[in-house]
């Protein structure tokens, strides 16, 4: 019996909790296809030699790559490996990565063909082109075989050393693609990515979807079908990657309120543009249960001049304003993100965007740098502004007119810690004890950024207890303060997040077996806890100084109450 041809999509994701969407789409694309096809998923941080053994044993007849800046020099060595291994092998590139200058990608490494662009239909035309003339060789193609491979739109090739690009594809009809999930699929305890639209009525010129116009967007029905699909299976993290979902209001709304009315624990995340949120759309969000809903919104900087010179005609009191009214009905997650490096854009400017999304305090803050990418129109302005960048992946910048190295290094660091410190929601009284010994939320930051970076903890891993007892160090060393209340603080907010049994040697704890018997009869009493509880003397008024910032000297013991997941202040 005649084997099968045999193709192997490969997914090299950042995090093993990630999952690749793209190659799901060819498999389902292809389904009815007379081939094998499986899905093989790798982490960049897996070795390089073991994903090879693992690639080789399938024993492939092509062997596709999608491409992305995180993944491409890990996929250049890989496509190098294999072709040294088994020649014979057919190597197939996709991805953003590749599609733009694919001539010149494929001139310089490995392979022989590059999917342009959206990838379903082009792939399923080459897909049937291999098995028609899968058994001839480079050399022996036919003329019908050429023509017809010339004749894929949205195909890179390359035959006797020479390549080809055929034309872009139009734009597929969304109804054609297929649903890429199924029911073999493990989802849990990964991260869904799941579409409903593709294209971006945006044109921000550091994004790829800037070279593509217009919107298209699947049917609804489709949507909510599917989207009971991934919660029935379990998911607990759908991630839409939609540009802008909410471009399209009534859209928009249909889907949150389906997704509100959901009997399920799943989170789903949006990216959004928050300034065009309608009243209508709050409205309905402040009815979604806690947790359900979790939003990024692009805001990048807060200097409305910086706006205009990327081409977002927003300004951001209008975003500021809709963040806002999310933040009052509190159910919604935020995730602001701001880019290091824009046009124009000086230190004095940034550190001013910096405070301004501090202000709003949103759940989390991205501090990102501008990455010039293949194909942007940020690229090709690069000069005019006087950008500096890396020419390898992630590309990203390096210094421009306005920003020199030094104070990139300054953002790099503040990145950091602001990352691990704000992000994490675990330190948060922590912080908020600090803020006010500085100027601006940026300069506490910057110097303890700077800290970081002079103890060496930006080279090296710390404990889960270092990182609080960092700032006992950064205030005794950089505010000649004395730690004894801030101790009562990081004790706090360490066994919120921690096991409570024990506690570092840094941190004071203080035995009365008496008061805690006293203590316990009160808990009983007064049924104040579920059952598994923990209690921890503090020597500061805790509830004084959460609520009203205040720092008194009280005694005082609080309940963190395991099962129901709170804290309560007891009286002695």
């Amino acid at each position: 019996m005649k084997k099968k041809m045999k193709v192997l999509l490969t997914a090299l994701n950042s995090k093993f909790i990630h999952s690749n969407l793209a190659v799901r789409y060819l498999k389902a694309y292809t389904k009815d296809l007379s081939y094998d096809c499986l899905i093989r998923e790798f982490t960049i941080n897996d070795r390089r030699g073991k994903v090879l053994e693992e690639i080789i044993k399938e024993k492939p007849d092509i062997i596709a790559f999608s491409c992305y800046i995180w993944n491409i020099e890990f996929i250049q060595g890989l496509a190098n490996l294999i072709n040294l291994v088994d020649p014979s092998i057919k190597i197939l590139y996709g991805g953003p990565e590749v599609s733009y200058n694919s001539l010149n990608f494929l001139k310089e490494n490995p392979g022989e063909y590059v999917i342009v662009g959206e990838g379903e239909e082009t792939y399923r035309e080459f897909i049937n082109w291999q098995l028609q003339y899968e058994n001839a060789k480079e050399e022996k193609y036919n003329e019908d075989a050429l023509r017809k491979l010339k004749c894929i739109k949205g195909l890179t090739f390359k035959l006797e050393e020479e390549v080809y690009f055929n034309g872009d594809r139009d734009l597929m009809d969304l109804n054609k693609v297929i649903f890429p999930y199924n029911d073999q699929d493990n989802l849990e305890n990964r991260i869904v990515y799941y579409e409903a639209s593709r294209g971006c009525p945006f044109n921000c010129k550091y994004c790829l979807s800037s070279t593509i116009h217009g919107v298209r967007f699947f049917e609804l029905n489709r949507i909510k079908k599917e989207l009971k699909f991934l919660v029935n299976k379990g998911a607990k993290l759908i991630k839409f990657v939609d540009r802008t979902f909410n471009c399209n209001s009534k859209f928009a709304i249909e889907i949150w309120k389906f997704i509100i009315e959901l009997h399920t624990e799943a989170t789903f995340h949006f990216e959004i543009s928050a300034d065009i949120l309608t009243d209508e759309e709050i409205e309905l969000l402040a009815n979604a249960p806690k947790g359900r809903i979790q939003f990024e919104v692009g805001v990048q900087t807060t200097n409305n001049e910086i706006l205009s010179n990327i081409n977002r005609h927003v300004n951001f009191e209008d975003i500021k304003e809709k963040v806002e009214e999310l933040e009052k009905i509190k159910n919604i997650k935020q995730h602001l993100d701001l880019i290091a490096g824009l046009p124009g854009e000086n230190i004095i400017s940034f550190k001013k965007s910096f405070n301004d999304v501090y202000s709003i305090k949103p759940e989390e803050i991205q501090l990102g740098f501008l990455k010039l990418l293949k194909g942007s129109p940020m690229k090709e302005e690069a000069s005019k502004w006087g950008m500096v960048y890396s020419p390898y992946p992630p590309y990203e910048i390096l210094k421009t007119k306005d920003i020199s190295y030094s104070e990139i290094i300054i953002l790099k660091r503040v990145e950091e810690v602001l990352d691990k410190y704000y992000n994490s929601r675990k330190f948060d009284n922590i912080l908020n004890y600090f803020i006010t010994k500085f100027e601006t939320p940026f300069q506490f930051y910057e110097s303890l950024g700077e800290f970081f970076y002079d103890k060496g903890y930006l080279n090296r891993n710390i404990s889960s207890a270092e990182y609080y007892k960092v700032f006992i160090d950064f205030i005794e060393e950089n505010l000649k303060e004395n730690s004894a209340k801030l101790k009562e603080i990081i004790k706090y907010d360490y066994l919120k997040f921690n096991k409570k049994k024990w506690i570092p040697e840094f941190l004071v704890r203080e035995r009365n077996k008496e008061e805690e018997r006293v203590i316990k009869e009160k808990i009983a009493n007064e049924k104040i806890s579920s059952g598994n509880y923990h209690i921890e003397k503090f020597f500061i008024d805790i509830e004084k100084y959460i609520n009203e910032s205040l720092l008194e000297e009280k005694e005082c013991y609080i309940l963190f109450d395991e099962n129901k997941k709170s804290e309560v202040q007891i009286k002695l």
